[in-house]
């Protein structure tokens, strides 16, 4: 729920600060998103690795895997 009231709170200011916002429903930025699971992971002392060049390739393909 934390993060549910974080990414409110930062989608509002966002919007706030968007010049030219036109009445519609709009998609939360995906930075915005990014950065509050990054704070939260780090409040919980979880780090996430980053894919190697294999990996990346690994999941690019179909063929590969089951």
């Amino acid at each position: 729920m934390d993060m549910s009231f974080a990414t409110q709170a930062m989608a509002s200011e966002w919007a706030a600060k968007s010049p030219q916002m036109t009445v519609k429903v709009h998609e939360v930025p995906l930075e915005i998103e990014q950065e509050i699971a990054a704070v939260k992971l780090a409040a919980m002392s979880i780090k996430i690795d980053t894919l190697t060049a294999e990996q990346r390739k690994y999941l690019a393909i179909w063929e590969s895997g089951t």
